[in-house]
């Protein structure tokens, strides 16, 4: 997570209970870009899951790439 904020990134945590469907629903409908998904297989390949609001699952990655895509993206709507 230091990583992120680090990168300037708008963070937020959700460690509740829920399940993952009703979790990723939940962000879907508060209009959040990117969800980052860190379950027991992600923990054990030091990876994340990426997935975007509106195009899905990007899949696993590092997070030092997560925050290299992110930061092209912002600095490329700052260009627009």
């Amino acid at each position: 997570m230091e990583n992120l904020t680090a990168a300037g990134l708008c963070v937020d945590v959700n460690l509740r209970s829920d399940k993952i469907g009703a979790k990723i629903r939940n962000a879907s409908l508060q209009k959040i870009p990117y969800m980052l998904v860190v379950g027991e297989k992600e923990q054990r390949s030091q990876m994340v899951a990426v997935r975007h609001r509106t195009r899905g699952d990007f899949g696993p990655g590092t997070v030092d790439a997560f925050v290299e895509q992110a930061r092209a993206e912002v600095a490329k709507k700052r260009v627009s």
